[in-house]
């Protein structure tokens, strides 16, 4: 081959070279575009005790409740992570269902009764996809609508309840998810304002395989984490 015809060669290979990375480029850039349109989340902040303004009056002790889709904003909530693009982007995705119920009863420093029940098929985030993929994969709210937590006994709090001011317990108990039961315990805050006992879970660790549960794959979102949090921000009222 003669210099020149090397030369020319050597040409057409780092053209084509220079051509194949631009359409990888390119082509990683399309698929960042499309994760960013179609795909990211703005995942919900984590909740956390509201400073609401305290009441005059009234007493803690006795039975509340909590209703569903309450004017106080209560919710129950999940957070999990996302891959897409092989690995390359991770998301936080958050959903949340104000379809949650419950009841805990107040004598002193002693806490009774604890129940919340979330309804999972009104789970709802920010992907249309997502909440779709969850009716028949991973939480399956299809066949496994409800999720329940009932505290195991009593409670005793470090102190009796005064207005305003927060307090940090653990508290032991079964959770139903996905027609599974296991016990866990639920780290919480509770703060009373004379009208609403609210109640903060900030993050209970969730592993999905010990719920029965398979991490969804597929669509548009290549993986998800085989684990999560669960979250919750509930405002109880007392009974009348």
């Amino acid at each position: 081959m003669s210099r020149a015809a090397w030369h020319r060669d050597n040409r057409a290979r780092g053209g084509i070279a220079t051509i194949l990375v631009v359409v990888i480029v390119v082509l990683a850039a399309a698929g960042f575009g499309a994760y960013w349109f179609f795909v990211r989340s703005d995942a919900a902040p984590k909740p956390t005790i509201k400073d609401t303004a305290t009441s005059a009056g009234g007493s803690v002790e006795g039975a509340w409740q909590l209703s569903a889709n309450d004017a106080n904003g209560s919710f129950v909530q999940y957070r999990v992570h996302e891959q897409f693009a092989a690995g390359l982007v991770d998301n936080e995705a958050t959903g949340k269902s104000t379809d949650v119920t419950g009841t805990l009863t107040v004598k002193g420093t002693t806490v009774s009764d604890v129940t919340v029940t979330a309804n999972l098929a009104a789970l709802k985030s920010d992907r249309d996809f997502r909440d779709n993929a969850l009716k028949t994969r991973g939480l399956e709210t299809d066949k496994f609508p409800t999720a329940k937590f009932v505290a195991s006994g009593s409670i005793t709090l470090p102190s009796t309840p005064v207005k305003g001011k927060t307090i940090d317990v653990e508290v032991p108990g079964s959770l139903t998810l996905h027609g599974v039961t296991k016990t866990v315990t639920v780290p919480l805050q509770g703060r009373w304002d004379g009208k609403t006992v609210q109640v903060v879970v900030k993050a209970l660790p969730i592993n999905l395989t010990d719920y029965g549960m398979t991490p969804p794959t597929g669509g548009p979102v290549a993986e998800v984490d085989d684990h999560g949090d669960l979250e919750m921000q509930l405002f109880f009222t007392q009974a009348g």
